[in-house]
């Protein structure tokens, strides 16, 4: 069975028409602020949006602004967030709405744990017999 997306008591559907005033009361505070407030970068960034709509173009949109948060227009187009050091692309889905575009792109990595080192790994293990 396929599993049916719900943000607040609406489908995707209903998430997708929704203006920005009716949006405002689903999320929390701070998201609602940063919406009202709505910088340059964020500003830029609506708007091509908005353009690769009328488009239609199928392509990412390459953008800095890791604070803004993601509204219901934006669902099913491709985002490439920067990291400080490369662009990481991804969807946006009915799940990631309220959150901030930061969130999905990380930009440090999980430090690696290796095992104990294998043979030729170590001075000492050059006498040890290969198998």
């Amino acid at each position: 069975m396929a599993r049916v997306l719900i943000f607040r008591g609406m489908q995707e559907e209903q998430l997708r028409k929704l203006s920005m005033q009716q949006y405002l009361p689903l999320v929390k505070s701070r998201q609602r602020r940063t919406i009202k407030r709505m910088g340059l970068q964020y500003k830029a960034l609506v708007q091509a949006i908005e353009q690769a709509k009328k488009e239609g173009s199928t392509g990412p949109i390459k953008t800095r602004c890791r604070p803004a948060v993601i509204l219901p227009g934006w669902i099913g187009m491709k985002l490439a967030v920067h990291n400080g050091k490369e662009y990481k692309e991804f969807e946006i889905r009915p799940d990631m709405l309220g959150h901030r575009l930061g969130e999905f792109s990380y930009y440090a990595k999980l430090h690696v744990v290796h095992s104990a080192p294998g043979i030729r790994a170590t001075r000492g293990s050059k006498f040890l017999a290969v198998k």
